[in-house]
């Protein structure tokens, strides 16, 4: 067994990639940062499928075992994909994908396995360039290499590869995959960065990638397969011609139809009408005669844009669609909203939670909290379509992912807002990045709940369609344009700067001042939108709605958080059995009471000061004897506390015994006069004649 290894270095991370050791019926490599490791493998059939796409499938997945971890639960083992897993797919899947030829049916599968993991260096990014590295060297026809690259800004300088703990000080966090000469895949997130600021980060990417495109070069020289032929299929050129010249004119007057479903219909009877003329004479060429349809539609649709500037829908290259708003729409959730733009609706709402509302996740890197959620629904009506609903798909996952990261960055800070906040976007028309307007419905719903949000976000999908040296960018691209163009992206943000950002580009070439250009368009656009979401609702609700649960929140002493707990958990039970409230302690003394009436929170607010609160000198309080002495009364003045009051500072005149005075069961107001070193109590029920009532504290009550 002699393995080849292939090693650089990318700003201050050795990256390794190795193959022939492991998993050698299949494509296979290893890469290694740090400590982390991921197999990535890759298989073709050897046969094509008869198949109008590619049957490609990516598969990503982390074992506990990696980092030393049991899963928890029941079964303890992995079950079906998490959400992190699944966009990890999503994003190696991603950049892979128009790489392989145009043609190509052969079933093709991408498997990632984490075998270890340091909780340091992300796996997730290791998955893109593994799959690139095991296509490379594979026999399996592609044109490759790609890089996938992680990159964020610290401290104002941009770093690859940033460690975990790293990122949690980035305001600008990128993956990005990369050719040998373009940026192909973009996603990511930032803290209001300004589109310059973006464009840096992606350059920076671009150049730093190019060491793992030039390791993957020498490991195809050492370790590469001979490519398995692979010969298009066939294309009648002379049909393909015949059907676009029998429908070109009737496809100029279907593309200027503006309504979605009244254009598909005429395209869908054009494509019926060429079939019938053509297929007698070409029998076995049906899907031959639709392509030249599709192939016709697009390059009709494209000519129009770039050479006219008119779109499919009659608009220019800049205007948004016609936008209507709603805030509370709907009387019962806490916060709700409804955000069209064009034929594209959502319906959103927002929940307020508790922290027992909080996801627990069980992770490689250990169990995570997650207190904000933003999960996206996108039933088939809402194309108007019927087909099977079996559960939440990965585009339904990835586009709540993006919409999610778009929101997080503008949620306030806990201490200020200690609630879980769920969102949840239901898509009831489509026609054109339903994810933005997730994100705008988002945006506001959290307003209409009372979530004091940093600063109100929109997003907007853009499009670029190129011909040469014209280059045409579309503000809010309808769904035909997407899969017509050269390139989508999203762009979410504040008036001030970007909070996420995704691009899949298909073209080489792209300049900066083309990229400069592209963000500045969606800036126009994401204003436009923001103005048209202020005019709805210009801030945040003063008050959460009054179905939503009351958080107070209040701090003590780590030490005392014992006294909240009790022993198994017998005082907190009681606490909130008897208030009614639900109470949650952290690690750092913050405590949080919840409940939806205002008087069960005030009563456990009491419970807990009583509980925790400390004597202090000079204060008065009121207090129940517990034990006479000799030698004076000991009286408890907090649950809990208790000091003693001399027989000398019983009375103002000599006292003979105790007794005479106080006895057990007493409820005495005291002074305390002093508090020694060891805790010791010294009180005064003397210093306390005549106090005002209003100055007693009677922490017992």
């Amino acid at each position: 067994m002699n393995p080849i290894i292939e090693t650089c270095k990318v700003g201050d991370v050795e990256i390794t990639i190795e193959t022939g050791r492991v998993a050698k019926q299949a494509n296979s490599v290893l890469v290694r940062a740090g400590d982390t490791i991921v197999l990535v493998t890759a298989v073709s059939s050897a046969d094509p499928r008869d198949l109008p796409f590619l049957p490609l499938t990516v598969e990503y997945r982390e074992s506990g075992s990696a980092a030393g971890k049991i899963p928890g639960g029941y079964f303890k083992r992995e079950g079906r994909p998490s959400e992190q897993e699944i966009l990890t797919c999503r994003v190696t899947d991603r950049p892979i994908r128009p790489l392989f030829p145009k043609g190509y049916r052969n079933d093709t599968q991408i498997i990632s396995n984490v075998l270890s993991h340091d909780k340091e260096n992300e796996p997730d990014v290791l998955s893109i360039t593994g799959a690139s590295a095991a296509l490379t060297i594979s026999e399996i026809p592609w044109e490759g290499p790609i890089a996938g690259i992680r990159v964020a800004r610290i401290d104002g300088k941009f770093v690859a590869f940033p460690t975990f703990t790293q990122q949690q000080s980035a305001d600008i966090s990128l993956t990005v995959g990369v050719t040998r000469d373009a940026i192909v895949m973009v996603e990511g997130g930032a803290a209001e960065a300004t589109e310059a600021e973006m464009i840096d980060a992606l350059m920076f990417a671009k150049e730093a990638a190019a060491p793992l495109i030039a390791l993957q070069d020498r490991l195809r020289e050492r370790a590469g397969k001979d490519k398995r032929p692979f010969v298009p299929p066939a294309v009648d050129e002379a049909l393909i011609k015949g059907v676009k010249d029998f429908a070109r004119a009737g496809m100029v007057d279907a593309i200027k139809i503006l309504g979605k479903h009244e254009r598909h219909d005429a395209i869908r009877a054009l494509r019926k009408a060429a079939v019938e003329k053509f297929l007698t004479a070409h029998p076995e060429q049906e899907d031959d005669i639709k392509g030249a349809i599709d192939k016709l539609e697009k390059e009709v649709v494209r000519t129009q844009v770039i050479e006219s500037g008119v779109r499919i829908d009659g608009r220019d290259t800049r205007t948004v669609r016609p936008l209507h708003i709603e805030a509370h729409p709907l009387p019962r959730p806490h916060g709700s909203a409804l955000f069209q733009r064009g034929e594209t609706q959502a319906i959103v709402s927002v929940t307020l939670g508790t922290e027992y509302d909080a996801q627990r996740l069980d992770t490689i890197r250990g169990d995570v909290r997650r207190t904000f959620m933003l999960h996206y629904n996108f039933p088939p009506y809402c194309t108007g379509e019927a087909r099977p609903m079996r559960g939440t798909s990965r585009r339904e996952i990835g586009h709540g992912a993006l919409a999610e990261r778009a929101l997080k960055a503008v949620l306030p800070e806990g201490e200020q807002f200690p609630y879980v906040v769920r969102i949840v976007s239901d898509v009831t028309e489509s026609n054109g990045s339903s994810s933005m307007a997730s994100v705008c419905g988002g945006c506001l719903a959290m307003m209409d709940a009372g979530v004091p949000i940093k600063a109100p976000v929109a997003g907007v999908a853009m499009g670029l369609m190129q011909m040469g040296d014209k280059i045409a960018v579309l503000t809010d691209i309808l769904g035909d344009e997407d899969h017509m163009g050269d390139m989508d992206f999203k762009v979410c943000g504040t008036r001030d700067g970007i909070t996420a950002l995704q691009m899949d580009i298909k073209v080489e070439g792209l300049t900066r001042q083309i990229l400069e250009d592209a963000l500045a368009q969606a800036r126009d656009a994401r204003l436009h939108i923001l103005s048209a979401m202020l005019e709805v609702l210009d801030r945040p609700r003063e008050d959460i709605s009054q179905y939503a649960p009351r958080i107070v929140t209040m701090q003590i002493k780590v030490d005392r958080i014992r006294d909240i707990i009790g022993p198994g958990g017998k005082m907190i039970r009681a606490i909130t059995e008897q208030s009614g409230a639900q109470i949650n302690v952290d690690d750092s003394g913050r405590v949080s009471i919840s409940s939806s009436s205002m008087e069960s929170i005030a009563k456990a607010r009491r419970l807990i000061e009583g509980l925790t609160a400390e004597a202090e000198i000079g204060a008065y309080y009121q207090g129940m004897v517990t034990r006479v002495a000799d030698f004076g009364a000991f009286v408890e003045i907090l649950p809990g506390t208790d000091g003693l009051v001399h027989i000398s500072e019983l009375e103002n005149h000599r006292v003979n015994q105790v007794s005479d005075v106080l006895n057990e069961g007493d409820e005495v107001v005291v002074k305390v006069l002093n508090i020694d070193q060891t805790g010791r109590i010294r009180l005064s029920r003397k210093a306390a004649f005549g106090v005002d009532p209003s100055e007693v504290q009677n922490m017992r009550a």
